[in-house]
């Protein structure tokens, strides 16, 4: 029986062969050469900033006397009527005495009248059952701007004496918005570009010209609220107010060609 022929010598021919042709040398320097040199960098910028307007909000409500629910609905709509009554010349008096302040007419905005029922928890009459109780609350919301932040304790003051029944606290803002997005968004741009030029000054290279730009963290920007209440007016009625400041992010990513 004749000797099998070793395959060892017979592959190793064709396997360098199929190697040649899958890759020639020139298709690896093409492809480098197809491949820009690039710098990527990412920077992120806080920019905080003063606020320069405030945005006072406040609430005015009444309540009808509570009843039966069984009770007679006629006298209910009488009390209803009166409620209103009160609620409409308590906004009234507080909108001039506001006025009085300094406050122009167009900064104040008195909201939509609301009306809520709301049960109360019943009660044990003289049967030894327990009676349900409800009664309506008619509740006017107002919104104050105010464009002098100097002003601010003066008009709080102004808001506990008017007797409102809450205050829902103050929120800080900007008269420019954009232009502080702006501000924020140039920051990181030239953030960026401190990285870079670093970056290639390290590495001994020149940076050339941008090639690819975008947001990673588009600028926002969030009133900043303050929370209050009535009660803790009357008690410090000689606080001070410090709006604070407001933080806005941004973030950006640059590519730049390396020559």
């Amino acid at each position: 029986m004749p000797h099998a022929r070793p395959l060892r010598p017979l592959l190793v021919p064709a396997l360098a062969a199929l190697m040649s042709m899958a890759a020639p040398p020139t298709m690896s320097g093409a492809l480098a050469a197809e491949l820009p040199h690039r710098l990527d960098v990412q920077a992120e910028a806080e920019l905080q900033v003063v606020p320069d307007r405030a945005t006072l909000n406040a609430r005015l409500w009444e309540h009808t006397p509570a009843v039966a629910r069984e009770d007679d609905v006629d006298r209910d709509a009488g009390a209803l009527r009166e409620a209103r009554e009160r609620l409409e010349t308590r906004a009234a008096d507080l909108i001039r005495h506001l006025e009085a302040q300094g406050v122009e007419r167009e900064s104040i905005t008195a909201g939509s009248l609301q009306v809520q029922p709301q049960h109360l928890p019943a009660l044990r009459g003289n049967n030894g059952e327990r009676e349900d109780r409800v009664r309506t609350r008619l509740e006017r919301p107002l919104r104050i701007e105010v464009d002098d932040l100097a002003r601010l304790p003066g008009l709080l003051d102004a808001l506990t004496e008017a007797g409102v029944n809450a205050l829902d606290g103050v929120s800080y803002d900007l008269a420019d918005r954009d232009a502080a997005t702006d501000r924020a968004l140039v920051k990181a741009l030239e953030k960026a570009r401190h990285k870079a030029d670093l970056m290639a000054e390290t590495l001994g290279v020149a940076l050339g010209e941008v090639i690819a730009v975008s947001e990673t963290r588009s600028p926002v920007f969030q009133p900043r609220m303050m929370a209050m209440s009535a009660d803790t007016m009357e008690r410090a009625p000689a606080a001070e107010y410090r709006p604070g400041t407001i933080t806005i992010d941004a973030g950006v990513s640059v590519s730049w060609a390396i020559e």
